[in-house]
């Protein structure tokens, strides 16, 4: 577990102080914890894939949906000019 130090404004320092005294929480260490992963899970912070991979999925599949008209196997396929 990554270990930061912090400053807060003391407006915050104090709701938090108060939420652990309620019994909302257990500690301050618990407070901050529960409290900044509910405010980073608002931002919807997926996982992503290196800018490299996407771009070679992305080149993999433009070359997957290209198909020589002449292979296509469609026997409702009509010609059109």
């Amino acid at each position: 577990m990554a270990k930061i130090e912090l400053e807060l404004p003391d407006r915050i320092q104090n709701d938090i102080e108060q939420l652990v005294a309620q019994g909302e929480f257990v500690n301050w260490d618990e407070a901050t914890e529960a409290l900044l992963t509910r405010g980073v899970s608002a931002y919807n912070v997926e996982d992503e894939e290196p800018a490299a991979q996407v771009d070679e999925d992305l080149f993999q599949q433009s070359v997957a949906d290209q198909q020589d008209p002449a292979m296509r196997d469609d026997p409702d396929d009509e010609f059109t000019l």
